[in-house]
């Protein structure tokens, strides 16, 4: 028996392996698709844009003058709030419970995932800034100024960061509804913040957007921090994929 398998895998057909492969992986494929190559494929059109403009785009200037145009002393201290939980140096401290916790548990595969993507995005924003040199919005004075560069945002990086790791810790359970909904809403109640105070344009923020999200998704996909089931094209038994050690495994 166990050679006619073996002379059943010699005899597939390179043409037979590929689609059995695209079967088996077609999820994967299509967040790499979705989630990775077309939110980087918008950073770079952004990217490119600017660097030859740096006014940006037409759409820039008139969101921020209609988000500019609602102001009133109750949205101010809501704003410097937002920009205020939404720093990179306050998603530390909740960073590094999450990272404690991983720790304690032995979850080598979770504490890998949240160091990696938290540390490269500080990276990848850092240099960024430093390359682009985009000069934040003068358009009129801001209650909470800014003085460092502006494209791409630091506040809507960390943001989409930080539930970009709750989501992924949370995939498993039925938590990850919740941190959807709640993180979705924490991410554009950071950017409105930013538009509001006049220290970012809008394509600031998106490109933060879109880097983060293929950067935090092209991660998981390598790191796998989610439990999942392993498809093998062979025919092979499945197998737990995402587990280092033994500590990290469930029973089903």
């Amino acid at each position: 028996m166990e050679k006619v398998k073996k002379a059943n895998k010699e005899s597939q057909s390179p043409l037979d392996f590929l689609k059995n492969l695209l079967i088996a992986r077609w999820r994967s494929l299509l967040l790499l698709l979705i989630g990775v190559y077309l939110p980087l494929q918008v950073f770079e059109i952004l990217t490119v844009k600017i660097w030859q403009n740096q006014a940006g785009f037409q759409w820039d200037v008139p969101i921020l003058l209609a988000v500019h145009s609602t102001e009133n002393p109750q949205l101010d201290v809501l704003a410097v709030t937002l920009a205020i939980i939404g720093l990179p140096w306050t998603a530390i401290p909740i960073l590094g419970a999450i990272a404690l916790i991983l720790l304690l548990q032995k979850r080598w595969r979770s504490l890998a995932y949240l160091l990696t993507t938290s540390l490269g995005s500080v990276i990848i924003n850092r240099i960024a800034k430093e390359l682009m040199h985009r000069v934040r919005p003068q358009l009129w004075q801001s209650i909470a100024p800014e003085s460092s560069f502006a494209f791409p945002s630091a506040h809507a990086m960390t943001s989409v960061t930080l539930v970009a790791i709750l989501l992924f810790l949370t995939w498993a359970s039925s938590w990850r509804w919740l941190v959807l909904v709640l993180g979705s809403l924490y991410i554009i109640a950071i950017a409105w913040c930013r538009l509001y105070l006049g220290v970012h344009f809008p394509s600031d923020i998106l490109a933060g957007w879109m880097v983060t999200l293929g950067w935090t998704i092209g991660v998981s996909l390598i790191i796998k921090p989610y439990r999942t089931i392993a498809k093998f094209v062979d025919g092979e038994h499945p197998k737990d994929e995402t587990t280092l050690l033994p500590e990290e495994r469930t029973k089903d």
